[in-house]
């Protein structure tokens, strides 16, 4: 299979912005890397340091219209805030194992530790540890997004609690909920390859994961609800998630950017009695309490 990459370098301000357009336009993976030669020297823990003049990489399969995504970042965004848009074609590789060159154990909140598996020997002893093998899905962590609802899972243990994973990509969320202590956990997304590796990755951690497609859902709820996905779509799904959350149960909300918070705050508001929005660099997690006097 072919693959091609389109490679940007947005002006800061519209960092966080282009990786989420960039995702929605079907990016299967997304890199940060340094555009100029500055070094990141021991930055603080739990941060995501980035550089002067970053480049943003954007790999997908052989088939897309890179020029046609191309051109409409271009419309998306000013001119100005995009200093360079290329399009590279890339010999055949095993992409889905490149994120292991820099993929490294880490740690969320206390004691939750991810790491690949030849990083196990790393963890201390005592902590939480999950393994990790994403392949063609989304989600190992170093996104903000990732590391805001591991924090929380980490600070809020879903212990004896149902806990659904709604887009669970590489079924990090759900296999982290599990290895907590979570009683019954469900992941759903839309993406075939999601629902696989979220299977793997729960067998590899030795927990029950039930792996569904939405529509299956219909007859559920849950003690806890999560979903790390892009705001247009937490919008659009308001209603459907309220619905699969108990009443007195949590919502758990990321993929939002700063300026999204009111919008979405605002759709969930007549379900969840929300709390202050917690931030990671230019992203957000909003946490709500499923009111028990809603109306639907």
């Amino acid at each position: 299979m072919s693959w091609r990459q389109l490679i940007v370098e947005p002006q800061e301000h519209v960092l966080p912005a282009v990786e989420a357009w960039l995702e929605q336009a079907g990016a299967l993976a997304l890199t940060l890397q340094d555009a100029g030669d500055a070094p990141v020297l021991e930055p603080t823990f739990g941060t995501m340091p980035l550089w002067p003049h970053t480049r943003v990489v954007a790999l997908f399969d052989g088939t897309s219209d890179l020029g046609d995504i191309a051109q409409r970042l271009r419309s998306a965004f000013d001119d100005q805030a995009l200093a360079c848009v290329l399009i590279e074609t890339l010999e055949d590789r095993v992409w889905e194992l490149e994120w292991r060159r820099d993929y490294r154990p880490m740690r969320f909140g206390e004691r939750l530790w991810v790491t690949p598996p030849d990083g196990i020997d790393q963890i201390p002893s005592g902590a939480v540890t999950l393994i990790l093998e994403p392949g063609l899905a989304f989600g190992t962590g170093t996104h903000p997004t990732t590391a805001l609802c591991l924090r929380w899972l980490d600070q809020s243990p879903p212990e004896g609690r149902s806990v659904l994973d709604y887009g669970c990509g590489s079924g990090i969320l759900a296999v982290a909920a599990a290895c907590l202590g979570a009683a019954q956990v469900t992941a759903t997304d839309i993406d075939p390859q999601a629902l696989l590796a979220t299977r793997d990755n729960a067998a590899r951690n030795n927990v029950q994961v039930t792996v569904l497609q939405p529509a299956a859902l219909e007859l559920h709820s849950y003690d806890l609800l999560v979903a790390n996905i892009i705001s247009g779509t937490l919008l659009a799904l308001a209603d459907e998630l309220a619905r699969l959350c108990r009443p007195g149960g949590d919502l758990v909300l990321s993929g939002i950017l700063t300026e999204q918070v009111e919008a979405v705050a605002g759709r969930y508001c007549s379900h969840f009695d929300l709390r202050p929005a917690v931030q990671l660099d230019d992203w957000c997690l909003l946490h709500g309490i499923r009111r028990r006097d809603a109306v639907d």
